[in-house]
């Protein structure tokens, strides 16, 4: 003679499966959890989908309520599947963080209910957002990564999208956009949102590429001929980030000229340095008739103030 545990029994003869034991889905869109079952012989009376998270809402927290009737789920829930098919899906539309929890599938019969106790599947709702390794401290010239981080694993195939300033970025479908060499160029405002889901992106993250002075001039007011003992301004101006905090003026390899002859500029900041073009400065003699002598000055600079005047007295 046979005998068979009653337990045992009813594992056999009644079942619920669920084909993913968890899933990882984007906050603000839709999710399908599906599930398949048997009641064997007995006939299904009734289905239903809950999540034992929210038992706190239920009028007894060991009977399940349809997440339908949950007001936390009003309008966002459906189902798909007949009682026949032995197939059944649960749709939760604009998804939110509070909706990460476990899913169950239950039916009844005349004679007993199944699924209550079994595992089910559980959705992790997720954002998107960039993430930069040491934001503060971008180089121009170095490589760079950026990356579309989630909380959960989204699917193998998933393509992504990435913006700058708002505008689309051709090219880059994965979660990671390398800037190889970074330039100051590439400083801007970065998003990025999955595929299909471009209502849905990311915050943008600010990328600051730090650089050393460039597209330096020099410059001389008045301009033309200086009469001696009259007073002349050399402007000096670059971009640098950070802005330039040292600054030094050289004539003819002298620091600080007290005479006509040629300048120039060396310009420095924490990054980097540049020494500008050479811009003549000339001064025309006061009591003489000899023609105007000439000196060449030129700015070197350190990164505070991106732009310098010196204002000097001609000698």
């Amino acid at each position: 003679m046979l005998f068979v545990h009653m337990e045992h029994f009813w594992d056999l003869l009644f079942h619920v499966t669920y084909p993913h034991q968890g899933v990882c889905a984007l906050k603000g869109s839709s999710v399908d959890i599906s599930s398949t079952y048997d009641s064997g012989y007995d006939e299904i009376t009734s289905t239903l989908w809950f999540s034992p998270k929210k038992s706190a809402r239920w009028k007894d927290e060991l009977i399940p309520e349809d997440l339908t009737t949950d007001p936390g789920y009003a309008g966002r829930v459906e189902y798909a599947g007949e009682k026949e098919s032995g197939r059944s899906t649960l749709r939760i539309t604009d998804l939110r963080e509070e909706d990460s929890a476990e899913y169950k599938f239950i039916f009844n019969t005349h004679t007993s209910g199944w699924g209550y106790s079994f595992p089910g599947t559980t959705l992790t709702v997720t954002g998107l957002q960039v993430r930069i390794k040491d934001p503060t401290n971008i180089i121009e010239g170095k490589g760079l990564c950026l990356f579309c981080e989630s909380i959960c694993f989204l699917q193998d195939n998933t393509s992504y999208i990435w913006y700058k300033n708002g505008q689309r970025l051709i090219r880059h479908e994965t979660k990671y956009l390398y800037l190889k060499p970074v330039s100051s160029e590439d400083t801007g405002r970065y998003s990025c949102a999955v595929e299909g889901h471009e209502d849905l992106p990311s915050a943008e993250e600010t990328l600051t590429v730090r650089h050393g002075p460039k597209n330096t001039s020099v410059s001389v007011s008045p301009s033309g001929g200086i009469v001696e003992a009259s007073s002349v301004t050399l402007n000096y101006s670059s971009d640098a980030n950070p802005p330039v905090d040292k600054y030094t003026w050289y004539k003819n390899n002298v620091t600080s000229p007290k005479a006509s002859g040629q300048s120039y500029n060396i310009t420095k900041n924490e990054v980097g340095a540049i020494i500008s073009k050479l811009v003549p400065v000339n001064v025309l003699c006061k009591y003489c008739k000899s023609s105007p002598f000439s000196t060449l000055f030129y700015f070197k600079c350190d990164s505070t103030d991106i732009f310098s005047e010196l204002k000097r007295q001609v000698l």
